[in-house]
Parts: C-alpha cells; sequence; structure tokens
C-alpha cells in the first residue's frame, strides 16, 4: 500500500512539474498579446490559474478519491451531456465565434470549449462499451458499425464548427482503444480506409487544410500567406540554438508568431530557453508516458485500463502532434500543447481525467 502512496505522489508530482513549467513559459509568452488585446500584460497567466488550475486541481484532487468504477455507470450520460453541449455550441445566441469557428459556448459570463469535455465524454464511453465487447469485439456488427456511427455523428458536429484538429485527435484516441480493446487487424484497416477516405473528401471542403499540406511540403512557398505561420514558428525555435535567447526575450511573441499562447507555445519556449529548455518538456511528456503504461498495465479490469490508454494517446499523442506540427516535422493541425498552451476548459479536462487515472492506480492488481 505504501508503494502504491508513493507511486500516486511521482505521478502528481510529475503532472504539478509540467503544468508550472506550462504557467512559468505562459507568463512569458502571453505578455505582448496580454497587454494589446486586454490591457494587462499577465491577462493569460492570471485567467490560465484562477479559470484553469484552481478548478482543474479541484477535479483531480476529488477524482483521484472517487472510485473509478463510478463512471462505468454513467459513461452513457456524460457522453450525451458531452454532445449536447456541443449542439448548443451551433446555437447562434450562445455559440461565440472567433478567428472563422464556433467552437466556443457562452453561458452567461462563462465561456469554455465544450470539445475539451468531449474528449474525456469519449473516452469514458468508449471504455465502458468497449470492455463490454469482449468476444464480440472480432464481429462488425457488433463492433466495428457500431463505432462508426459513434464516430460519425461526433465528427459531423466537429466538422460543423469546423474543429478538425480535434477530430483528429478524438479519432486517434478512438482508434488506439479500438485496437486495444481487441479489434482483428482486418477491421483496423477497414477503419483506416474508411477514415482516409473521409478526410480525402474534408481536405477538398476545407482548403486551408491542403494549405496546411502544401506549406508543409515547401514552408519556402508563400512566406507572407499560407506558410507564415510554420515559417515564423521555425524562426522563433531556430533562434533559440542551444541555450536560448533568455527567459521572457523572445522577439518573435512580438507580433510575429501567430498564437504565441495556443498552439506555438512550444516555439517560444525554445527560443527562450533553447533546444534545453525544450528537451526537458519533451522529456517531461516521456516520463508521464511511462507512468501512464506502468498504470495501464497494472489496471484491474479492462474498463480502467482502456480509460487509462485512452488519457494516455490524448495528452501524449496531442503533445508530440503539437511539436512535431510547430517544428516543421509534419502539418500544422493547430492543436494546442496538453497542460501547456493557454486554454482554461483544455486544462480542466485533462486535469479530471488524469485525477481519475490516479485513482486506478490505487487499484492496481
Amino acid at each position: 500500500m505504501a508503494k502504491v502512496e508513493a507511486q500516486n505522489k511521482s505521478f502528481s508530482i510529475l503532472i504539478g512539474i509540467i503544468v508550472l513549467f506550462g504557467l512559468i513559459i505562459l507568463s512569458s509568452a502571453g505578455v505582448v498579446e496580454g497587454q494589446n488585446k486586454f490591457g494587462s500584460a499577465q491577462f493569460y497567466l492570471v485567467h490560465q490559474i484562477l479559470f484553469g488550475l484552481l478548478p482543474g486541481l479541484a477535479l483531480y484532487l476529488i477524482l483521484s478519491r472517487i472510485k473509478y468504477t463510478h463512471w462505468r455507470h454513467f459513461s452513457l450520460a456524460i457522453l450525451l451531456g458531452a454532445l449536447g453541449l456541443m449542439v448548443l455550441v451551433l446555437v447562434p445566441s450562445l455559440g461565440v465565434v472567433a478567428n472563422g469557428a464556433q467552437r466556443w459556448l457562452a453561458l452567461g459570463p462563462i465561456s469554455f470549449q465544450p470539445s475539451e469535455f468531449l474528449k474525456l465524454g469519449m473516452i469514458i464511453y468508449l471504455s465502458a462499451w468497449l470492455s463490454r465487447k469482449d468476444s464480440k469485439m472480432k464481429d462488425w456488427s457488433y463492433s466495428t458499425a457500431p463505432f462508426f456511427v459513434i464516430l460519425g455523428f461526433v465528427g459531423l458536429l466537429l466538422v460543423l464548427q469546423p474543429d478538425m484538429g480535434t477530430l483528429g485527435m478524438i479519432l486517434i484516441i478512438a482508434l488506439a482503444m479500438y485496437f486495444s480493446a481487441g479489434a482483428k487487424m482486418s477491421q483496423i484497416f477497414m477503419v483506416l480506409l474508411v477514415l482516409s477516405i473521409l478526410a480525402a473528401v474534408l481536405i477538398y471542403l476545407q482548403p486551408y487544410q491542403w494549405d496546411r499540406i502544401t506549406s508543409f511540403a515547401n514552408p519556402g512557398s508563400d512566406i507572407q500567406g499560407k506558410s507564415y505561420h510554420i515559417r515564423q514558428a521555425i524562426i522563433s525555435i531556430g533562434s533559440g540554438g542551444i541555450f536560448g535567447v533568455g527567459f521572457g526575450k523572445s522577439t518573435q511573441k512580438i507580433n510575429f508568431l501567430p498564437e504565441p499562447v495556443g498552439d506555438s507555445i512550444f516555439a517560444v519556449l525554445v527560443e527562450e530557453l533553447g533546444l534545453i529548455g525544450g528537451g526537458a518538456l519533451i522529456l517531461l511528456f516521456l516520463a508521464l508516458m511511462v507512468k501512464i503504461i506502468k498504470i495501464a498495465k497494472r489496471a484491474p479490469d479492462s474498463f480502467s485500463q482502456l480509460f487509462v490508454i485512452g488519457v494516455g494517446v490524448w495528452i501524449i499523442g496531442q503533445a508530440f502532434i503539437n511539436i512535431g506540427a510547430i517544428s516543421g516535422l509534419i502539418p500544422l493541425t493547430g492543436i494546442p500543447l496538453p497542460l501547456v498552451s493557454y486554454g482554461g476548459t483544455s486544462l480542466v479536462s485533462l486535469l479530471a481525467a488524469l485525477g481519475i487515472v490516479n485513482n486506478v492506480a490505487r487499484y492496481a492488481k
């Protein structure tokens, strides 16, 4: 028991270090934009603490103490609640439009992004649903067809916003959980084939997605247009060198680098703290991945194991997709860096998910 408690404590400390790392770099990355937009250099930091860290920390502590099995019983209600919020986003009087997308929901003085809660709701529901299938997982009618129905409805809601980055992340999470639940390779291949066709159609319908691919293939083309973002990110990362230009001394965040507190925060980090700072954050995410893998291996049942796998793919997958995209290794995705990028809803949902993972670890075999 003492060993389990020690492991849980180290898990919580590791999460705390990553979150603290994020707050520190956010305090620098957001000073210019915060001053220009809100008249306060530390607007983003204060907002992240008040509406992200504090409620997220409270949920982490509470959910760490509530036995994980309860969420299995309410999985459908949780998913339906998350989908209901997604539908409300599309209501003109409630949904908030920003940068050409309607992804935020305003309820009185509170605004948040329901798609972040949808990720958690999907993981809980898929964990419950797939863990019940067991031997039926290899049957098309019992597993693959309903799997497409669920993803199809979720995908439709995200396309209407549009939020292709979140859609892509949910598909990756769902596929990883589907594979882990025991689906046959032929079923996985069929799912990948269908998703590839749908991806091609969506790219055709959303030209900006194709622009991201062409700018990735040739970042030197149209540097003031479709390649501007990745070009500025690469300049920012390249300027940092090994040791960085110094904390708070990034020049790229001064009206050059788009989304310095969001998708591009890793570029600001590397510019200011160098490859050493960027490498340190990557090592922290790798350490978290190892912790989550260990918890998944020792999970007491299939529901908890699938849940931990889903959360692990969500956080680690999203982290390395963001880092890879902003470093020019893969096309830009619009996916933020988990636990680091600005976004109260994201931080709250991630800490809530990790609180449940912590609880699973308490019952490890």
